[in-house]
């Protein structure tokens, strides 16, 4: 599962959450090698011609878009989500890849989670609700570990409600 739980107590915890990163930097490597290989073979044919000079822009300008194209998707993957509960304070931290971080605070006694299993922008799709906001949370996730993180939220939560003192 993309997220880890970081406890310490039960009124004291985190929650880290990030997408699913499919190709590690050791496959970039070998997808730029092996596409620049295969970017060669019609060098081949053209070597000590001019032609190889018309067509040597193309391929490099192919290489360069496929290596850049890569390398922003991996800056894309570096979002992150940190869901904190210290000192009383529930507190979720959307750390965007180039927009500013956002932040969400509210009383965890008084915070619900909810499973909206369709009508979302992705199904299973989870809210937090406290305060003046709804904030969503783990919408990179895919649907069935939604659906687990529901239900250990839901658990993690109910715990916490459970040994507040009445």
């Amino acid at each position: 599962m993309p997220y880890k739980w970081h406890i310490s107590h039960d009124t004291d915890w985190r929650l880290a959450l990030w997408p699913h990163r499919s190709l590690p930097p050791q496959g970039f490597v070998i997808f730029i090698a092996i596409t620049a290989s295969f970017l060669l073979i019609p060098l081949l044919a053209v070597l000590g011609s001019p032609v190889l000079w018309v067509l040597l822009p193309f391929l490099v300008g192919a290489l360069w878009l496929v290596w850049y194209f890569l390398r922003r998707n991996t800056a894309d993957g570096e979002l992150r989500e940190d869901l904190v509960l210290k000192d009383g304070q529930i507190t979720l931290t959307r750390r965007n890849p180039r927009r500013p971080d956002q932040t969400w605070q509210a009383d965890p006694y008084r915070v619900r989670v909810d499973l909206h299993a369709s009508g979302g922008p992705v199904a299973n799709y989870i809210t937090l609700s406290g305060g003046a906001r709804e904030v969503e949370i783990g919408a990179f996730l895919s649907p069935d570990e939604r659906a687990v993180l529901f239900a250990e939220l839901t658990d993690r939560l109910r715990a916490l409600d459970i040994n507040a003192p009445h």
